[in-house]
């Protein structure tokens, strides 16, 4: 066995085997139910494989460069939310020192579900110009009454919004969110990637332009969801973990900038501390957001918004007979 090989079977001890020991911990205290079918250890091992692969802005392995404690909260929070990164519903990306667990499109809609077990599907349309829409309100909230869609409508150069639904099973809408194309845009120009130009057009070649109907699909349907997630109980260990989540990459993302930025500059500004030791912890977020991934991080994330958007078009397409 080479040296290598012993520090990643090290490794694997204090992260990986320790999570799989506090997650068998939380569910013989009736902590956690995991998703029926989901295996923990399945998860945690296609995730170390995952792992081995995954590398920083400087093509450093993730495994030597991450903090221990991190990488340790990153498989926990998965497990704890019932992901699987082999099912791309989730991945992991370095920030400095920290690895961060995202959430992909898939593992949202399926923390959503798990948020309120009423929930049996989440469905989404996009609507187009010349489509027959009716909507009604009750208690400020929005319902689609009626879509009526012509087949000649169906171009993603005639989107005026798209709707994602919350139904149970008898097929009740328990919730529905309702973007216009404007908004929609609005919310592509938060994205580290910058898909939307100046003038409100999309970058020739971007994700968001040549997939814009499942773009316009995938943020409305996160919009429903977060609403979903964030309201709530966060005394569920689920929940706590989903919130968890996206407050760690927003502080990674931080952290990373503030590194970056004394690196370059002399500059007054306290650099968050790493952890103190490599245990399993919890990570407080900032107050806000002010960090952006690398040139190759953000390149690496639009060819995962790629995939991930050619894969859910041939899911809808269904197959070829």
């Amino acid at each position: 066995m080479t040296s290598q090989t012993k520090a990643l079977v090290e490794l694997k001890k204090e992260t990986a085997d320790l999570v799989l020991a506090k997650i068998q911990h939380f569910q013989n205290n009736k902590e956690l139910d995991l998703p029926p079918n989901y295996s923990a250890p399945n998860a945690l091992k296609a995730a170390w494989l995952i792992l081995q692969e995954v590398k920083d802005r400087n093509k450093n392995p993730a495994l030597t460069v991450c903090h221990k404690a991190t990488v340790a909260n990153a498989l926990l929070d998965m497990v704890i939310q019932g992901l699987n990164p082999a099912k791309k519903q989730c991945y992991f990306v370095v920030y400095g020192k920290s690895l961060v667990m995202m959430r992909s499109y898939f593992g949202t809609k399926a923390v959503a579900m798990r948020a309120n077990p009423d929930i049996f599907d989440i469905t989404e349309q996009v609507i187009y110009k010349g489509d027959e829409l009716t909507m009604r309100i009750e208690h400020g909230q929005r319902f689609i009454d009626s879509h009526v869609q012509a087949w000649a409508n169906i171009d993603d150069s005639r989107i005026s919004g798209a709707y994602a639904e919350a139904i149970d099973k008898d097929g009740n809408v328990l919730r529905c969110e309702i973007m216009t194309i404007d908004q929609i845009k609005k919310a592509w120009t938060q994205s580290i990637i910058k898909p939307v130009n100046d003038d409100g057009s999309l970058k020739s070649g971007s994700t968001h332009d040549k997939f814009t109907g499942e773009m316009a699909k995938r943020t409305v349907i996160n919009r429903l969801c977060k609403h979903i997630i964030n309201t709530s109980d966060d005394s569920d260990l689920v929940i706590e973990s989903a919130k968890r989540t996206d407050e760690v990459r927003v502080q990674a993302e931080a952290a990373e900038e503030v590194e970056e930025f004394s690196n370059s500059e002399v500059i007054d500004v306290d650099s968050p501390e790493p952890p103190a030791s490599d245990e399993v912890i919890d990570v407080e977020s900032p107050e806000e957001d002010s960090g952006e991934p690398s040139p190759e991080e953000q390149e690496e994330i639009r060819q995962r918004e790629l995939a991930d958007a050619k894969a859910e078009a041939d899911d809808r397409k269904g197959p070829d007979f």
